[in-house]
Order: structure tokens, then C-alpha cells, then sequence
């Protein structure tokens, strides 16, 4: 493949941290729009953003962009995309997803069923055959519209990267993984600060902190869909990344203050078998420990978490008894800095002190909040001696 469009997909609200990333793997930004982002590169783009990229919920490979307000030009439009490139004789391919928003064709099923006729209808025309067998590689076809305008691409993931492959047990409520990579990079913290999750569940924020405090990339240990697609992508392309990946790896990393409570001991046995599937164990302190009992003696640390919203683990009317010890405990830490994640309206009242900036964020279809406390910056001695004895 030559120069190709790629787009990453992420949760609404955090799509210039995406942007952020993809600009760090160097690639050149074209396009960021509500809940997704669309940048370009060469075909080693495909390994090293489904690779690298902690935001990112897949990596698609854009074949075309339409406008149809008809079924009947969606399907010569689509007719007209030049599918042979991409799919081979014997690929096995299929509509995944359709999705409209604002659009007079809006129905997904039926968009699916007429985007695979005419795919299938130009392959016919151009492998010289009437029927095909479907035994070769996965390609999975996403389209979306948005005001009458598609694009259509090809899946290059398959399971959503937020599959890391460590997290095997799960509490209640989980946070996924690229979601809670997002607003760990949303804070100032580094490696060499402390980060406290007091809610931590089956451990992802403190896994997530772990792997980017010792720069792992978050895709390395699972495949992807694209691996197979030889037709695209030189195998070497896959391996260079893995390569690449491993190199970059901090592994004598020590000294890191990453902690994670939660009033469960099951799910904190969990969280440490989730670690150590990470490769991260080393880096976490997990334990069995309430709210009531949040203490460090340090200055300048992270309060990172996600905590009951009332929607999932708990009734509404225990929420203020807990927002209010929140709020008490924070308040009791020298110097810290609170992020906190949760749908509930009334976070901030019984915090008692109004968050210092409010970001909106959709998890899933559900509309959360990402409150921010922010604490003073360390003197820049401390700071030096901070990065010294690190």
C-alpha cells in the first residue's frame, strides 16, 4: 500500500488526547471530529497505531467517503469503491457495523445488506466468478454516516483495543482500559509522583498508570485482525513494531508510588492477577482498605478514580455519606491533586469545594463528568530532587 487514511475512533470528549498521540508516532493529523480522529500514513501506520495508541478504541483503514440519500446510490457508490485492492478472492468479508446519525438513510440493517450486495457485486465483476468462498482472511467493513456523507473502512483491530488481554477478572462496574488511559494522560502526573486510586476495582487505572510509567505499549500482547491481511501488509511491518515496542520498554523501573484500594478483598485479589498478567504487579501496591482510611504522608500526589456512581453498585441515597468522606479525605492530603470520574450531579456539593475544571465525557451512552482538583505544583527543588533520586 502507498499513503493511506487511517481512523481512530475514541470516546467523545478526549479527542485531543488522541490527537496527542497520534502526533507523538509522528503521523500527520487531517481530520478530528466528535468521538473520532482521521490521520494518514504508510501501511506501518496500521501496525504501530493498533500497537502504541493507549486512546484509541480501533484503528480503521478508510476505503472511500460517499454522499447517498437513496439506497440505490449508495449502492453504485459503493459499487464504484475499488474493493479488489483491499479484499482478495477467497476474503471472507462482511458488513460489521453501520451506523447513521442525522441521515435520510438510517436504518443499519438494511444499510449493511446493500453495502455488502455491492461489494459483492464488484468483485464478481472483477475476479470473473459467481460465487465466493469466504476462506481466506478476515475483512470486517464498518460504515457510518453522518448528514448524508459515509465513510466506509475496513476494520483493521477486531476486538476493541481496549482488550489489553491482562484484565481476565472484573469488578462490577470496570472502567475500560483506553478510557482510564485517557484521563490518566488528561493529568500532569508522571512516574515519579504518586497516584492513589481509592476505588480501584479489578486495578485498571493503576495498571494503565503502571504501563505508561514504564512505556509499554498497550497492544503488544494480543493480534489483530490485520495481521493475516498479506495481501496489505508485509508481515515484517508487524514484527518491526513488536520490535519497536519492546525496546522502548523502561524495564528497570523502580520507585514508582502507584497504589490501588478497594473495600473488596476478592476484587483486590483480581486486580493483582490483572497486574501481573500486565507485567505491571511490581510497580502496584494493591490492598483490601475503605475510604475512611485514605492517608499518605507525602505531598504532591494523584487522586485518580472512578468511583460509585449510584447507576451501578449503589443506591442513590448512599452516595452522599460516600461523596462527603471523598471530600474529607481529600481535603486531609497535603498539597494533592483529585481526578475524579462519575455521573453523579451532585459530586461537587458534597465534595465540598467546587472542581477546578469539568470535563464532559460519554462512557458509552452514558453522560459522566471527569471532576478535576487541582493542587499546587511542587517547588521546582523538590521537583529536581524528585527526578534525581528517580
Amino acid at each position: 500500500m502507498s499513503r493511506i487514511e487511517l481512523v481512530a475512533p475514541c470516546h467523545f470528549g478526549l479527542e485531543a488526547v488522541l490527537k496527542k498521540e497520534i502526533a507523538d508516532l509522528g503521523y500527520e493529523i487531517l481530520q478530528v471530529e466528535d468521538g473520532r480522529v482521521t490521520f494518514c500514513g504508510e501501511e506501518e501506520a496500521v501496525c504501530r497505531a493498533n500497537i502504541f495508541l493507549r486512546t484509541a478504541e480501533r484503528i480503521l483503514l478508510k476505503v472511500g467517503k460517499i454522499k447517498a440519500v437513496t439506497f440505490e446510490e449508495l449502492f453504485d457508490k459503493v459499487k464504484a469503491l475499488p474493493w479488489e485492492r483491499y479484499i482478495p478472492s477467497d476474503g471472507k468479508f462482511w458488513v460489521t457495523k453501520a451506523s447513521s446519525v442525522k441521515s435520510r438513510l438510517f436504518s443499519p440493517s438494511d444499510i449493511q445488506s446493500i453495502v455488502k450486495k455491492a461489494i459483492v457485486e464488484r468483485l464478481k465483476t472483477v475476479y470473473h466468478v459467481e460465487w465466493f468462498p469466504e476462506t481466506g482472511a478476515e475483512y470486517p467493513i464498518r460504515i457510518s454516516f453522518m448528514k448524508d456523507e459515509a465513510t466506509i473502512s475496513l476494520d483493521t483491530t477486531g476486538l476493541s483495543l481496549h482488550k489489553r488481554g491482562y484484565r481476565t477478572m472484573v469488578s462490577k462496574a470496570p472502567i475500560k482500559e483506553t478510557l482510564a488511559a485517557a484521563l490518566i494522560l488528561l493529568t500532569p502526573w508522571k512516574k515519579d509522583r504518586i497516584l492513589v486510586d481509592p476505588f480501584c476495582g479489578s486495578g485498571t487505572f493503576p495498571i494503565e498508570a503502571a504501563m505508561i510509567a514504564a512505556n509499554m505499549a498497550p497492544g503488544m500482547n494480543r493480534s489483530f485482525t490485520a495481521e493475516k491481511w498479506t495481501n496489505l501488509l508485509a508481515r515484517k511491518c508487524w514484527y518491526q513494531a513488536i520490535d519497536e515496542a519492546e525496546d522502548r520498554i523502561d524495564h528497570g523501573l523502580t520507585g514508582t508510588d502507584i497504589q490501588g484500594y478497594d473495600l473488596d478483598g476478592e476484587i483486590i485479589r483480581a486486580a493483582r492477577q490483572n497486574a501481573a498478567a500486565a507485567g505491571v504487579d511490581h510497580l502496584i501496591h494493591f490492598q483490601q482498605r475503605p475510604i475512611s482510611t485514605l492517608s499518605h504522608p507525602k505531598k504532591y500526589g494523584f487522586l485518580i478514580s472512578n468511583p460509585p456512581y449510584g447507576e451501578r453498585l449503589e443506591e442513590k441515597e448512599h452516595l452522599p455519606v460516600l461523596y462527603r468522606e471523598i471530600g474529607e479525605r481529600f481535603a486531609a492530603l497535603d498539597c494533592w491533586s483529585m481526578y475524579l470520574i462519575t455521573s453523579y450531579e451532585e459530586a461537587e456539593h458534597y465534595i465540598g469545594r467546587k472542581a477546578d475544571k469539568n470535563r464532559k465525557i460519554y462512557n458509552g451512552m452514558l453522560k459522566t463528568y471527569y471532576y478535576q482538583f487541582l493542587g499546587p505544583r511542587p517547588p521546582k527543588r523538590r521537583r529536581q530532587e524528585e527526578k534525581d533520586e528517580a
